[in-house]
């Protein structure tokens, strides 16, 4: 008897101590199974922070691309405008050249009709080529030839030879052939559909080159012009949406979200704010824009000569129909350079310079696009000032509709979304009651999160089973004992894991009430800045408008290298 004792002990033993090692195991395995469960945890944060840096890989990686490419085709399009027009560079190079020569009489004129003969040969649908023909004729007397030269140079381009012919007389003070080619010119011109090189015209009224009878002669022209025009149904519309679109056009692209982080990640409304306050800045633009056409003096040419000299280049290189496609494109890969891979942003710009490159434009879209677009327009300084000048009214107009649908496009409420949270403010000043709605929404997750962490029923029937084992065990021996107390242990170990994971829950979700608390609160502090920053911003408008108040056309034209100043067209009323 006292043997079966001695074994029941030595037995029972055995079992105490195995069930204290099944006990450490299990706590082992609890542990390993929360560090598992913050690995995971911290793994899908890592994987959050990986997809965002992916995605932001592959924009920039896409932005990189497209420069690339346009890089690529610039340089293929400029080749081709060399292939295809190559030979008309030379050809311009010569009407400034010939007239040089003539000047100071250092080249003989047999070399000049070689040279002039060679290029019309080089160039046989390029109007300049007979009309340096014409003009060597002319220089050497040969009115035959010169006579048979113009009537070719006319029939490939009648607009650019009058208005070149009225250059070159002008250049040599004839002022009787200059009004007539200038009137042949101007009976072409239907003020609807202007041809771009008509700047040319516009630069030299506005740059003094015309002497005071011929300015008095253009001066009418272009007030018939205007009056045609404002008598054409929806002139001041149209005025209003031509100079709408140029304004926009200095409207930038910049991404402000890293000026406002918070509002940028946590605010849906986020695009429409970036897009006003973009907006807004297109005043400072507009303004510095203006001043560095009118701040300064406009250096003038040391003489008629030269001044001649700088619209005749400006004639032959930049007006010519046939190159007109390839430069646009250039021009759109420009743009996608200068927006560093931003296709749509380019895409935009393009659409509101692009009537600059367009073939025929109405008088007013000249005066926009020579104020707005200089270099694709070839406009001068003086020529801007002008421009400006004489559309000040329509300009005026056309920025107070554009400020005001900037102020109108302004959003209301910024709807801010934190985690599943989702709030809205104004300027911030229902900062307290959003944080308490915030607190109150993640309290309930927290809630419901801890009353989803409880024992199931396998638990409470271990439990069950472990008592009843324990009960029978005064019958059956130590092994019900053995497997009740396994039960039991198992089911306080699983109660004591229930009570870690709602303590790691609650203090999980403490800790986002916190940051979500501090996200809060900044992106409502950037909220009140945003508004000051637009505010700011937009006050600009003001010095816009006093600017263009300051402004008249008779200030902006210079003086004639004749000597007489000339009070030129009435403003835009």
């Amino acid at each position: 008897m006292s043997t079966e004792r001695i074994i029941h002990l030595a037995d029972l033993a055995f079992i105490e101590n195995s069930l204290r090692t099944l006990r450490s195991d299990i706590g082992t395995v609890s542990n390993q199974v929360e560090n598992v469960g913050q690995e995971v945890v911290n793994t899908r944060s890592e994987l959050a922070r990986l997809e965002q840096a992916f995605l932001d890989f592959v924009a920039a990686d896409a932005k990189a691309k497209e420069v690339a490419l346009a890089e690529t085709r610039q340089v293929k399009i400029r080749q081709e405008i060399e292939t295809k027009f190559g030979y008309y560079a030379e050809v311009r190079r010569h009407a400034t050249g010939i007239l040089q020569a003539a000047d100071i009489s250092i080249v003989r004129q047999e070399t000049v009709n070689t040279a002039t003969e060679s290029l019309m040969l080089s160039a046989p649908r390029y109007w300049l080529a007979p009309a340096l023909v014409a003009l060597a004729a002319w220089l050497a007397d040969n009115k035959p030839l010169a006579e048979k030269a113009l009537a070719e140079a006319i029939r490939r381009d009648d607009e650019k030879t009058s208005l070149f012919f009225a250059l070159i007389t002008r250049r040599t003070a004839r002022h009787a052939a200059c009004r007539t080619w200038l009137d042949r010119y101007f009976g072409m011109q239907d003020p609807t559909r202007l041809d771009r090189q008509s700047v040319v015209l516009v630069d030299a009224l506005a740059s003094g080159i015309f002497g005071s009878e011929v300015r008095n002669q253009c001066a009418r022209r272009i007030e018939g012009w205007i009056d045609e025009l404002s008598q054409r149904a929806g002139f001041l519309d149209e005025q209003r949406k031509q100079w709408n679109e140029g304004l926009r056009s200095k409207i930038p692209t910049t991404d402000n979200a890293a000026r406002y982080n918070y509002l940028s990640q946590y605010s849906p409304t986020w695009a429409a704010m970036n897009k006003t306050l973009n907006g807004a800045a297109m005043q400072a633009v507009v303004r510095d824009h203006f001043k560095a056409i009118f701040e300064g003096p406009i250096p003038p040419s040391p003489n008629l000569m030269a001044a001649v000299d700088d619209l005749l280049d400006k004639l032959v290189q930049n007006f010519d129909e046939e190159e007109l496609p390839l430069r646009r494109a250039e021009k759109l890969c420009q743009l996608i350079i200068e927006e560093a891979g931003n296709r749509s942003a380019a895409k935009s710009r393009y659409d509101l310079e692009s009537k600059a490159l367009d073939e025929r434009v109405s008088f007013t879209q000249l005066l926009t696009n020579a104020a707005m677009h200089p270099e694709t327009s070839h406009a001068s300084r003086a020529t801007q000032r002008f421009a400006i000048a004489l559309s000040r009214s329509w300009i005026k107009d056309a920025h107070q509709d554009l400020s005001a649908s900037i102020r109108a496009a302004v959003p209301t409420r910024v709807d801010l979304t934190i985690e599943d949270w989702q709030g809205t403010t104004q300027n911030g000043e229902n900062e307290k009651d959003l944080a308490a709605s915030l607190g109150t929404h993640i309290d309930r997750r927290r809630d419901e999160a801890l009353a989803k962490i409880k024992l199931g029923f396998q638990h409470w029937a271990a439990l069950v089973l472990g008592v009843g084992l324990i009960f029978s065990a005064v019958s059956g021996g130590f092994l019900p004992l053995a497997l009740g107390a396994g039960c039991l242990i198992w089911f306080f170990m699983a109660r004591s894991n229930v009570a870690k994971a709602k303590a790691r829950v609650a203090d999980d979700f403490s800790k986002l009430k916190e940051q979500s608390l501090q996200v809060l609160s900044a992106a409502c502090a950037e909220v009140v800045e945003w508004r000051r920053d637009f505010t700011k911003r937009d006050a600009v408008s003001a010095e816009v408008v006093q600017l263009l108040d300051a402004i008249s056309p008779e200030q902006y034209v210079l003086s004639t290298h004749d000597s007489a100043r000339q009070v030129m067209a009435k403003p835009a009323a």
